[in-house]
């Protein structure tokens, strides 16, 4: 395994988590979680609460106790409020994975760090990252230095970042895909956007930032995705690979298929009905169309596979909170 890290004035630093033997962390599984969603552009009821909704895409993990934040939403205040309208406490939240490198997923990050740490020095100090996540980028000529701002004013904060280029086992049970191999055709990306590699050279941005969270729960993988740029069917080859063969028991986030043909999206629920998957939560750009053709092609029901919304949460023992799931059934 190979970790590459990040910090201010600094190479490399330890990072507080052990890395287990091959077969202890195969044998891993988390026994309580609780996935619910802080971004995206479906808003639920939360009580008496206004919920904000957006493009973008934000979900709290909590396993056995631990919190992790995948992904920070769009607008810099999201997160935050919807937490708060929800009565989430966000500071114990320690590590932030960023499952790629678009402002829709990482534009929360540093008012999140500013904000909590107020509470909890180490609050969303460690951010995972994959590969080429600060690679350059450019289209119509112009040239993006987002991430660049991002990383400088991060480490400037005292946050570190972990970039990930294969599968690892952040802790017991809850994983990072790393890149993700594109085995099947899926052009899940904007076209037109660029990547200089490191040889200068400027070729086609097919976003190999982008990695996916995995919790192994007895009742099989949980597959939280960002975007889906790699390719739903991709994503569940590189888990199955990589970290659990077991049927998935869920996949929740976005797919990036509201664009996408009729016929695409249905290949999409052939090649995924292989992988078992047993619950689907679409969120941000999923789409409310292609939900719909993936439930039936899946052979799910209204129970089962829901469009996301702020608020929605799935349980390992439960599956999809249906209390809180009253907007998108």
């Amino acid at each position: 395994m190979r970790m590459h890290i990040f910090r201010w004035l600094a190479v490399f630093v330890l990072v507080p988590f052990a890395l287990a033997s091959r077969a202890d962390e195969a044998a891993a599984t988390v026994k309580k979680l609780q996935v619910t969603i802080l971004s995206t552009m479906v808003v639920d009821y939360i009580g008496e609460n206004e919920g904000l909704g957006e493009w973008g895409f934000a979900a709290l993990i909590e396993a056995d106790g631990r919190k992790i934040l995948f992904d920070t939403g769009a607008h810099p205040d999201t997160v935050l409020h919807n937490a708060k309208a929800l009565g989430l406490d966000l500071s114990g939240v320690t590590d932030v994975v960023l499952s790629h490198f678009h402002n829709d997923h990482t534009g929360g990050l540093l008012a999140l760090r500013r904000e909590l740490r107020k509470a909890n020095p180490h609050a969303m100090e460690r951010a995972h990252i994959g590969h080429e996540f600060f690679w350059l980028r450019r289209a119509d000529g112009r040239v993006w230095d987002q991430t660049i701002q991002l990383r400088k004013t991060y480490l400037e904060m005292g946050g570190v970042f972990v970039e990930h280029l294969h599968a690892e086992q952040l802790f017991p049970g809850i994983w990072v895909t790393g890149e993700i191999a594109r085995r099947t055709d899926e052009h899940n990306f904007s076209k037109g956007v660029e990547v200089q590699s490191p040889d200068g050279n400027w070729v086609e941005d097919d976003v190999r930032d982008e990695i996916s969270l995995v919790i192994n729960t007895n009742q099989g993988p949980v597959v939280i995705t960002g975007c889906g740029h790699a390719g739903i069917v991709n994503t569940l080859q590189a888990v199955s690979e990589n970290i659990s063969k077991a049927p998935v028991d869920a996949v929740i986030g976005g797919l990036h298929l509201f664009t996408a043909s009729d016929e695409h999206v249905d290949w999409t629920a052939v090649q995924m009905r292989r992988f078992g998957v047993k619950h689907l939560i679409g969120a941000h750009c999923t789409g409310p169309e292609a939900l719909v053709r993936l439930r039936t092609g899946l052979g799910l029901n209204r129970s089962t596979a829901k469009h996301g919304a702020v608020g929605q949460r799935f349980t390992n023992d439960q599956g999809i909170d249906e209390a809180s799931a009253s907007l998108v059934r």
